[in-house]
C-alpha cells in the first residue's frame, strides 16, 4: 500500500518518499486517513513504529488546506515531554512541510526549557502554523504573550504515558483550559496504562483506537541478552564487552546522573571514547552531545532514561543496560532505541544478585522468559540470598512502579476536571 493510497497530497508523499517513508507503517496506514477526516485518534504502537509521520502527514496537509492568515496562529500544538522529542518532532515537521506550496509556507515553531526564553520569543513573532512544545515552557510563552492558544484545532499528546509520568499533570491541565474545547485531539504512545487511558477516554471525543501489537511482522529484530555479573564487577565487563566485540556505536542506560558520569569517565580512562547525557546538562551541552554521538565522535553514550524515548540515532547497533529499568514499561522504551527502521540491533541487560528478582518480574510483565548468560572471566559469585535481593528493583532506583493508588487517585481527579471535548 503507497502513502498516495491514504488520501495524501502528491507533495506530502514525495516529501515523506523524501524521508525514507516509502511503504506506510500499521499505525500510519490506520491512522491518516481518520486524522484526514478530523475524527479524534487513539494511537497505540511499539517504539520505532512511525507514530510521529502518522500525525504529521495529516496535520501538515489539512493545514495547507486551511486559510492563510496573517499574523499566523497556531493551529496544531503538539506537546510532548522532553526537550529531545521536542527537537525531534519539530525536525520531521519542518522537512515534510519544506517542500509544500503555498504562500506563506507554513510554520513550525519548537519550544522547551532549559535554554534561554527569548529567541523562542523571537521565533514566535508574527505567529505559527505549529507549535511542538514541551508543557512547562509552553506555560511560560503563553504567560509572556508570545503564544495565544484559542485558535488550536488540532492538539496532539505524543508519548502521552511519559506526559504524565514526568509529573506534567497540572500543566497538561491548564493547558487544555487554554485550547478551545471544539478541537481535533490525538493521542500517541507506545503504552497506554489504565492512568493513561482514563486521561484519553476523559479528552477524546469517540475516538477511532489504534492498537498496532507487536507481531513477527512488525516486532523490531532485537536481540535480547541478559548477563550474570556481580554489581562491583559491571564497568569491567562493559569494557570488555565493547572492547571484545568492537562495538562502535552503544548506549548504555544507569540509574542516576552520578553513575552517568562515573562510568563515563571510567570508560573513558580505559581508552574508551565515552560521553555522560543526563538531565543536569545545558540544553546546549545535550544537543552538542547528543550530535557529535550521531556523527559518530563518540562510541559510547552513558544516560539515563531522559534517552530512553525520543531520540532516534541510526545505525545504534547496541542498547546496554548497565542499571535495570525501575518499570517493564521503560524496559521496552530503552531497548527500542536499536533496531529502528527495519535494522537489527542488540540489547544487553546487566543483572546481579540483588537484580535477579526485579528482572523476572520485568520478563512477567513482558511476557519473556530470556537465558541467563555469563562471560568467561566474568562469572558471579555472589547469590541471590546472600545479596538479599529485593522482591521489587535494585537497591537506590526508587523501587519498581506499580499501581500506586496514590498517584492514580491524583491522575483520575485530574482527568476528571480536563475539559471534555
Amino acid at each position: 500500500m503507497p502513502f498516495s493510497s491514504l488520501g495524501l497530497s502528491p507533495a506530502l508523499v514525495r516529501a515523506a518518499a523524501e524521508l525514507g517513508f516509502v511503504t506506510p507503517t500499521p499505525i500510519q496506514a490506520q491512522a491518516i486517513p481518520a486524522i484526514l477526516r478530523g475524527a479524534d485518534v487513539q494511537g497505540c504502537a511499539q517504539t520505532g513504529s512511525g507514530k510521529t509521520a502518522a500525525f504529521a502527514l495529516p496535520i501538515l496537509q489539512r493545514l495547507q488546506a486551511g486559510p492563510h492568515q496573517q499574523p499566523r496562529r497556531t493551529r496544531a500544538l503538539i506537546l510532548v515531554p522532553t526537550r529531545e522529542l521536542a527537537a525531534q518532532v519539530g525536525e520531521v515537521m519542518r522537512r515534510l512541510a519544506q517542500p509544500l506550496a503555498g504562500s506563506p509556507r507554513l510554520k513550525v515553531a519548537v519550544v522547551f526549557g532549559g535554554v534561554s526564553i527569548n529567541p523562542q520569543m523571537m521565533q514566535l513573532r508574527g505567529g505559527a502554523d505549529v507549535v511542538v512544545a514541551t508543557p512547562g515552557r509552553l506555560l511560560d510563552l503563553v504567560q509572556q504573550n508570545a503564544v495565544r492558544l484559542s485558535s488550536v484545532e488540532m492538539l496532539v499528546l505524543d508519548e502521552a504515558d511519559r506526559l504524565l509520568d514526568l509529573g506534567f499533570t497540572e500543566e497538561l491541565h491548564r493547558v487544555l483550559w487554554l485550547v478551545p474545547p471544539k478541537r481535533q485531539s490525538l493521542f500517541f504512545s507506545a503504552t497506554f496504562p489504565p492512568a493513561v487511558q482514563e486521561l484519553a477516554d476523559a479528552l477524546l471525543r469517540d475516538p477511532l483506537r489504534v492498537d498496532v501489537p507487536a507481531t513477527p511482522a512488525n516486532e523490531p529484530a532485537i536481540a535480547q541478552r541478559v548477563i550474570q555479573v556481580d554489581e562491583k564487577r559491571r564497568t569491567e565487563l562493559l569494557r570488555h564487552l565493547i572492547t571484545g566485540n568492537h562495538w562502535e556505536r552503544v548506549l548504555v542506560f544507569v540509574a542516576t546522573r552520578y553513575a552517568a558520569q562515573h562510568v563515563a569517565w571510567k570508560l573513558h580512562q580505559a581508552g574508551i571514547f565515552a560521553s555522560p547525557f543526563h538531565g543536569d546538562m545545558s540544553q546546549g551541552a545535550r544537543q552538542q552531545v547528543l550530535t557529535e554521538f550521531k556523527n559518530g565522535q563518540w562510541d559510547v553514550l552513558v544516560t539515563t532514561d531522559l534517552a530512553s524515548r525520543g531520540i532516534d540515532i541510526e545505525q545504534l547497533a547496541v542498547v546496554v543496560n548497565y542499571d535495570l529499568p525501575r518499570s517493564a514499561v521503560d524496559y521496552v522504551h530503552r531497548i527500542g532505541r536499536t533496531g529502528r527502521a527495519g535494522a537489527s540491533g542488540m540489547a544487553v541487560s546487566f543483572v546481579t544478585a540483588g537484580s535477579e528478582a526485579h528482572f523476572r518480574l520485568i520478563e512477567k510483565r513482558q511476557d519473556l522468559s530470556l537465558p541467563r548468560e555469563q562471560v568467561v572471566g566474568f562469572e558471579p559469585i555472589e547469590s541471590e540470598a546472600a545479596a538479599g535481593a529485593p522482591t521489587s528493583a535494585p537497591a537506590g532506583t526508587g523501587g519498581i512502579k506499580g499501581k500506586r493508588p496514590s498517584k492514580k487517585d491524583k491522575l483520575r481527579a485530574a482527568a476528571a476536571r480536563m475539559p471534555k471535548t
